[in-house]
């Protein structure tokens, strides 16, 4: 099985950026975390600031990918254009947020994404990606059978 991971704007900066909220570990630690305990499972691993550069890895993946796992950062809260690019996928779409995007400030408690995923998992840390991959897997099964 082969799982594309998208992180977007500002995960880079993981154990930098309000360590409090986000962890103290780095994006690459994360990514490490999940391809050890999912040891069978293909990860493509991709972070950008670039919305547009998240947008093309979503088209170019339409073919090649059994499912995405998306953290899309401050991009949930406002990009129409990655959502539409999401709306395209035939595969499962997981949303996952590091922090509890409904304990936080009012603007963050609104993804327009959400619609066009499969399902959001939000608040475990670096283990919502963990959370991320089983529900990515059951959905990829459960499409199979």
């Amino acid at each position: 099985m082969k799982i594309l991971v998208l992180d977007g704007p500002n995960l880079n900066m993981l154990g930098l950026r309000n360590p409090d909220v986000y962890g103290k570990e780095g994006l690459d630690t994360i990514h490490q975390f999940m391809r050890d305990k999912f040891k069978d499972v293909s990860f493509d691993f991709f972070q950008s600031n670039h919305e547009g550069q998240l947008i093309d890895k979503i088209h170019e993946s339409l073919d090649s990918a059994d499912a995405i796992i998306i953290n899309p950062g401050a991009y949930a809260h406002y990009s129409i254009a990655l959502r539409d690019a999401i709306e395209i996928c035939k595969m499962p779409v997981i949303e996952v947020h590091l922090s509890n995007i409904f304990s936080r400030e009012g603007f963050r408690h609104r993804s327009v994404v959400s619609t066009v995923c499969t399902g959001v998992i939000s608040g475990f840390g670096k283990n919502s990606y963990l959370l991320a991959v089983h529900a990515a897997i059951h959905e990829v099964r459960k499409k199979g059978a």
